[in-house]
């Protein structure tokens, strides 16, 4: 692929799934960002809940090195990502459909608070509806453990030992350092994603998936989110899965996940068009 393109898959849904789902509307897209190492195979089990909704989805995962290098030395490389992820809904004109996004682990937050920067600040897609979120096994804050935790779990058991020795004290003491120690300081020249959403969260409604059993997220850390968003009016739902592991919730408990998701999605879908609805009968007064 050409070095301005990002590797990306999108899939359309038949009309007959479509129309039994979303009778006549414009089926939702719904954007699904995976985990950091997160591999296509595994992301499409989870977009195939949507797919079998009638929806398109896209799915897409961030670089490793965008992840755990270009982040934790304040690099804003995933802005670009995020800008030639949204250009994606206008290259195959879905752009006036609804937008649902479903979120993993901070890999894939981290691209979703550039996704949120730019819907709240550039014109280009200031006409994008977007009309929910999920959020799953997200976010944390300034978790080094829980953070050396995803990298060792990404990298795998393949990886030479010195070599794993090496990444790990690097990235331990680079993130310790630029994101505990001296973010008092660093924080003015780039926020992390958890304090940058906690402050401008996006208006759309949000479920967030997560468990006390996760030891690579703190369940604190997504508890005061919710709690954040709360304060600032955001309507959020919150489902504590208990025993499942990071990102493991659809595999331990499949039926209750998928219905979780499809249910919030049509809910959102029934907001939105409660809202868009209200807006047309304002402008038709007027």
């Amino acid at each position: 692929m050409a070095d301005d393109e990002i590797d990306y898959n999108i899939v359309f849904p038949d009309a007959v799934t479509s129309e039994r789902h979303w009778q006549g509307t414009k089926e939702p897209v719904v954007v699904l960002l995976g985990w950091a190492g997160c591999k296509d195979k595994h992301l499409s089990k989870y977009s195939s809940i949507y797919n079998e909704q009638g929806c398109v989805t896209i799915r897409y995962t961030a670089q490793l090195k965008s992840v755990f290098i270009s982040e934790s030395f304040g690099f804003k490389e995933l802005s670009g990502t995020a800008l030639k992820l949204l250009e994606v809904l206008y290259d195959y004109e879905v752009e006036n459909s609804p937008v649902f996004f479903h979120i993993f682990s901070n890999g894939g937050f981290m691209l979703y608070r550039y996704v949120v920067e730019l819907l709240h600040s550039d014109k280009q897609f200031s006409s994008l509806r977007v009309i929910g979120a999920v959020v799953d096994s997200a976010p944390g804050s300034a978790n080094v453990r829980g953070a050396l935790r995803a990298l060792t779990a990404t990298l795998g058991p393949r990886v030479n030992p010195v070599l794993w020795c090496v990444l790990t004290a690097l990235f331990a003491v680079t993130v310790f350092l630029l994101r505990v120690v001296l973010y008092p300081i660093t924080k003015y020249v780039h926020r992390n994603h958890y304090d940058a959403m906690a402050d401008h969260p996006p208006p759309w409604p949000q479920l967030y998936l997560y468990s006390g059993a996760d030891r690579v997220i703190r369940h604190k850390d997504v508890e005061d989110m919710v709690g954040t968003l709360r304060r600032h009016g955001v309507p959020v739902e919150s489902v504590d899965f208990a025993s499942s592991a990071h990102v493991s919730h659809f595999r331990d408990f499949p039926v209750q996940y998928t219905q979780r998701c499809r249910d919030f999605l049509v809910a959102c879908m029934a907001s939105g068009e409660e809202s868009q609805g209200r807006s047309r009968r304002l402008v038709q007064a007027q």
